[in-house]
C-alpha cells in the first residue's frame, strides 16, 4: 500500500494525520488529501485503493454523496474504510448503523488520531489477506480459521471485532445488519476479556468507579500501569465452517463465576453498563457459551446463504438467472460464450463428477477463465443452495467495459492476483514434494 487516500477538508485533522505519520521515519505511505468530488471519484475508480480514510464529520465535503457513490458500486469500491468522527457531535454506534452497507473497518474519534491511526493501519496491513480475500478463490469445503492476539488497548478493539465481522460479510455469509451486530457483539466480548479478565476489574469495583465518574477506559489504563497486567493478552480465534462460524474470545485472567454473574445481569435493566456485552452477544448469536473457568467465551453464528451481493451498476440491466439447489449452471465440455456474476448462493465445482472446490459471491465470477480464453468449460458447476446469477454474454461484457472502463482495470487486477495466488500454491506444492 503506497498511496493512502484521505478525504478531508479540515486543516486541523490534516495536521494531526501528518503528525501521526511523522512519528514513523521512513514510512512507505504517500498521503493524498482530497476535497474535490471529481478528484475523489477518479481516485476511487482508477487507483482502486485498498484502504481510504474518510472524515465522516467533515464540514465541507458532501460525505453522504460520496458514500452513495461507493454504495452504488460496492463491487469495485469495496476498499476498507477508516472513518474519522467527533464524539462530541455523533455516537459511534449511530455511524456504524448509518454506514453498515459499506466496508467500514473501524471508527476513530478525532482525539485519537495521533495515537491510533497509524497503529490501526498497521494492523490492517498485517491482516490484509484476511480482510480483502474476496479477490482470491477459496474452498468452503475445507473451511478457514485464524486468530488475533490483542493487547489491553480499549481503542484497538473495534478494529479487531470489525475484521472478525468482515470475514463473514465479504463471503456473503451475513447481511449488513448482521455484520454491524456481530461487530458490536465481538467488541463487547473483547472489552469484557480486557476489563474483567486481564485487568481483573470486579463488578463492585466497576460500579464504584462509575459512581465516582471514572470511565472504564480510565480504569483499564490505571490497571495496566502494572507490568504484569499490561503483559496479558486477549486471543480472538475464528473458524468458518460450511454452515456456521465460531468465534472464541480467551483472556489470561482468573475467570469468574459465570452463573452468579448471569444472575446479576438478569436482575438489571437493559440500559445498564454491566453485562451489556453478554446481553448483546446473546441476543445476536445462535449460541453463546462460557467455559467452566469463565475466561473463555464461544459465540456461534449460523450463515445466511440467501444473502445477496449488490449487482454492479454496469451489470444491472442484464439477465437475472435464479437457480435452485441441485441445478447445473455450467457443464464440463460445453462452449464458454458467457459467464456469470455471482449475486447469491453457493456452488460446488466438479471435475469428472468429483468435488474439487466451491464458489460463492466472494468469488465474484463463475466461468470467467474459459470465457476469456475462449475455451470449453473445464468443470461442471452445480448449485448447493438457491441463488441468483447475472448472465453476461460476450457482447454484453465488451459493452460494459466500454461504458465503464475502470471495470477493465479491476478485472485485470483480479485475474493478476489469482495468477499470483496460483503460482504461490504451485510453488508450495513443489517445496512439499522436495522436502
Amino acid at each position: 500500500m503506497s498511496t493512502l487516500g484521505i478525504i478531508n477538508s479540515d486543516p486541523e485533522i490534516k495536521k494531526q494525520i501528518e503528525f501521526a505519520f511523522q512519528q514513523i521515519p521512513g514510512h512507505s505511505y504517500e498521503l493524498r488529501f482530497m476535497v474535490q468530488e471529481v478528484e475523489i471519484l477518479e481516485f476511487f475508480d482508477y487507483a482502486l485503493p485498498e484502504l481510504v480514510v474518510i472524515n465522516f464529520s467533515d464540514p465541507i465535503i458532501n460525505i453522504d454523496w460520496i458514500i452513495d457513490h461507493i454504495r452504488d458500486d460496492t463491487w469495485i469500491l469495496n476498499f476498507g474504510i477508516i472513518g474519522l468522527f467527533s464524539s462530541k457531535n455523533t455516537k459511534e454506534e449511530e455511524l456504524l448503523k448509518k454506514y453498515k452497507a459499506i466496508n467500514v473497518l473501524t471508527l476513530l474519534d478525532n482525539y485519537r488520531l495521533k495515537t491510533h491511526l497509524v497503529k490501526n493501519i498497521e494492523i490492517i496491513q498485517q491482516n490484509y489477506q484476511i480482510i480483502f480475500q474476496r479477490e482470491f478463490t477459496k474452498n468452503l469445503l475445507e473451511g478457514a480459521s485464524g486468530s488475533f492476539t490483542i493487547e489491553n488497548d480499549f481503542f484497538a478493539v473495534p478494529l479487531f471485532s470489525s475484521i472478525g465481522a468482515t470475514i463473514l460479510a465479504q463471503r456473503g455469509l451475513i447481511n449488513p445488519d448482521g455484520k454491524m451486530q456481530l461487530q458490536l457483539a465481538l467488541a463487547e466480548l473483547i472489552v469484557n476479556a480486557i476489563e474483567h479478565g486481564n485487568c481483573g476489574i470486579t463488578y463492585e469495583e466497576k460500579t464504584a468507579s462509575l459512581e465516582q465518574g471514572i470511565s472504564p477506559v480510565e480504569l483499564i489504563a490505571e490497571k495496566c500501569k502494572d507490568p504484569a497486567v499490561r503483559a496479558k493478552k486477549v486471543t480472538l480465534l475464528w473458524e468458518i465452517k460450511p454452515d456456521k462460524s465460531v468465534f472464541i474470545v480467551h483472556d489470561e485472567g482468573k475467570g469468574f463465576d459465570v452463573r452468579a454473574h448471569m444472575k446479576k445481569i438478569i436482575d438489571q435493566d437493559d440500559y445498564s453498563l454491566h453485562g451489556r456485552g453478554i446481553r448483546m452477544a446473546s441476543s445476536f448469536s445462535n449460541e453463546l457459551q462460557y467455559n467452566a473457568k469463565g475466561n473463555q467465551v464461544m459465540l456461534v453464528i449460523k450463515h445466511e446463504i440467501s444473502v445477496e451481493h449488490e449487482v454492479p451498476a454496469g451489470f444491472s440491466r442484464e439477465q437475472i438467472v435464479k437457480v435452485k439447489k441441485g441445478d447445473v449452471v455450467i457443464k464440463e465440455g460445453e462452449p464458454s460464450d458467457y459467464l456469470y456474476y455471482i449475486s447469491s448462493g453457493t456452488y460446488e465445482v466438479l471435475y469428472n463428477d468429483k468435488p474439487v472446490g466451491s464458489l460463492s459471491p466472494q468469488d465474484i465470477f463463475m466461468g470467467e477463465m474459459s470465457f476469456l480464453l475462449n475455451q470449453r468449460r473445464s468443470a461442471t458447476i452445480r448449485a448447493t443452495s438457491p441463488g441468483k446469477l447475472i448472465l453476461l454474454t460476450q457482447k454484453t461484457f465488451i459493452n460494459v467495459i466500454r461504458e465503464y472502463p475502470h471495470y477493465g482495470i479491476f478485472l485485470s487486477k483480479l485475474l493478476a492476483k489469482r495468477l499470483v495466488r496460483s503460482n504461490e500454491q504451485t510453488a508450495a506444492r513443489l517445496d512439499d514434494a522436495q522436502a
